[in-house]
């Protein structure tokens, strides 16, 4: 399609608009099946009260029970309350694990 039939993409004397900016820090958007199965298993973790352990990406450790749980967050109940971002996440293991192998 030209250009000229999209006038709503236009920016200023006739150049394209600018393409949005995504911060580094934001992930693309899972797959549906790859989303389904960390609902799954955050909703198991929950009901259970199953203690956890969160490796955030600064290499900072985070134990305690996850409480909730939305798009981009995690509600962790340990030593204190908090709220961590899910982008900040290295990874999580049960506490009694070794973690990663």
């Amino acid at each position: 399609m030209p250009e000229a039939a999209r006038p709503h993409l236009r920016g200023r004397k006739g150049s394209p608009a600018p393409l949005p900016f995504r911060f580094p820090a934001q992930r693309m958007e899972m797959e549906p099946q790859n989303r389904h199965a960390e609902l799954f298993y955050l909703q198991k973790q929950i009901q259970s009260q199953t203690p956890m352990v969160i490796v955030l990406e600064d290499g900072e450790r985070i134990e305690g029970c996850i409480e909730w749980y939305d798009r981009g967050a995690l509600k962790v109940r340990g030593q204190a309350k908090m709220l961590v971002y899910k982008s900040a996440i290295k990874y999580m293991y049960k506490l009694g694990d070794s973690g990663p192998q």
